[in-house]
């Protein structure tokens, strides 16, 4: 049997390996799942094919019995908010993410506004693949479609009340946004401007083609935008993906900030505001070594686990922490949400600068210096399998972590190797404590990859 779900949501080329047939026995398996007269908040990114898909989902939902909310275009930590806010039984978000534009996707909220566990995605699984939903009397089926449209209002007012408004107002803080052409064009320009920052936007309007750039916020994505905010001369750039629940920032030199260090310079920050909350983070195996080098010293522990922000917000959830996090951007703050949500990133790191009264590369100059390389190379999942199988044999002598992938811990490096939970890639993640060294590394993997049958 095929699997639906990959790392986060349910994700394919529209038209092809996603289309209306499978929305509609999804729609049908999720108001199975949350049953007749469930409440569901079903909103979308601005991806082709997110009406038709949204369309089809709230079919099969309303042939359960479930009571079907539109919150329309909007992000996806919006929708997660506002789910757990104004009690709603669960949730569907129509999005691929960082997907490439041909994508698109689904991912179903539980009634927490977190990503559904992965059980309960087993349970969806089987009841598209056997067909055994459960469908509503007629007498049931009276629940017309109903707009919800306050979504975003809650969401930008939620996220400036948990950082110091007046604190920031009074530097006056300068600002570029690049919401990539998707949704995140709707939140963060208004929290922005509300904590008092003059505010830039590139890439604002919503056009599913993304022409500006891929949707995944990279240093080879990013490279205008940079351009950009070192012409305007910001205090900080942020870009999202299509959903915009990452956050990648840009300093005040326009050096572009992988998530895994703006969440060290974060947590330590959180950590010194809250102290009753527990002094640990939780992070995948794909972040880098300096989290835990930054954040020891100050009696931080680093939580390590599988890829996936899914594993991370319920980790957080259970044992309670500073945050969760990934190197890709994703930033869960527990305080507001314990979910990915890239316009409370940019809220919070305009407080650290604004409590800090220093430029965000000074922050970050802070950090352990480590030089990265990232890759992925396009390859079915049984491939990447024995590319990770070839990499832990090539490294045995090294410390290895196995838990997704394989990471290999050298005393000046570490990389991880590792397939894709949403794309037939085989990822890459190198750092090193000399860019030589780094590439060195990249290119023993490229061998080793290129070596394959």
């Amino acid at each position: 049997m095929s699997q639906l779900f990959g790392t986060d949501g349910i994700r394919g080329i529209i038209n092809e390996e996603l289309s209306p047939m499978l929305a509609l026995k999804i729609g049908l398996a999720t108001g199975t799942l949350f049953g007749t007269g469930a409440r569901v908040l079903i909103g979308r990114d601005s991806r082709a094919g997110g009406e038709m898909l949204s369309k089809a989902v709230e079919a099969g939902l309303l042939a359960t019995g479930v009571k079907v909310y539109d919150a329309g275009l909007v992000p996806t930590p919006a929708l997660q908010y506002v789910v757990k806010e104004d009690e709603f039984d669960g949730g569907v978000m129509i999005t691929a993410s960082h997907n490439p534009p041909e994508y698109n996707g689904i991912k179903v909220i539980d009634f927490d506004g977190v990503e559904l566990s992965r059980d309960k995605e087993a349970v969806i699984e089987e009841l598209v693949f056997t067909d055994k939903h459960r469908m509503a009397s007629w007498a049931s089926l009276i629940h017309d479609v109903k707009p919800y449209p306050h979504v975003l209002e809650k969401y930008v007012k939620a996220v400036v009340s948990h950082v110091d408004v007046e604190l920031i107002r009074k530097k006056g803080f300068r600002v570029l946004i690049d919401p990539a052409n998707s949704v995140g064009a709707l939140a963060s320009p208004r929290v922005a401007q509300m904590l008092g920052a003059k505010v830039w936007t590139i890439n604002g309007d919503l056009n599913p083609y993304f022409p500006a750039r891929h949707p995944e916020p990279t240093p080879e994505t990013l490279v205008e935008t940079a351009r950009v905010a070192k012409s305007l001369g910001v205090d900080l750039a942020i870009a999202h993906d299509a959903d915009a629940d990452r956050a990648i920032a840009m300093d005040d030199q326009a050096n572009i900030q992988w998530g895994d260090r703006t969440a060290a310079v974060l947590a330590k920050y959180l950590a010194e505001k809250h102290l009753d909350l527990p002094r640990r983070v939780f992070t995948a195996v794909s972040s880098s070594n300096l989290v835990e080098e930054y954040l020891k010293p100050i009696g931080v522990e680093v939580v390590w686990l599988k890829v996936g922000s899914i594993g991370i917000a319920r980790a957080l959830m259970s044992k309670g922490g500073i945050c969760g996090f990934e190197e890709n951007g994703g930033f869960m703050y527990p305080l507001h949400h314990p979910v990915r949500d890239g316009a409370m990133t940019l809220a919070l790191l305009l407080e650290l600068m604004a409590v800090e009264g220093r430029k965000l590369s000074e922050i970050y100059g802070d950090l352990p210096k480590y030089y990265a390389l990232k890759t992925k190379f396009r390859m079915e999942k049984a491939k990447a399998v024995k590319a990770v199988e070839a990499v832990r044999e090539y490294f045995k002598k090294y410390r290895q972590v196995d838990i997704d992938g394989v990471r290999v811990v050298g005393d000046d490096f570490w990389l991880l190797v590792r397939p894709s939970g949403t794309e037939p890639l085989l990822r890459v993640m190198i750092e090193a404590r000399s860019v030589e060294r780094a590439r060195e590394l990249l290119r023993e993997v490229e061998s080793i990859v290129g070596g394959l049958s």
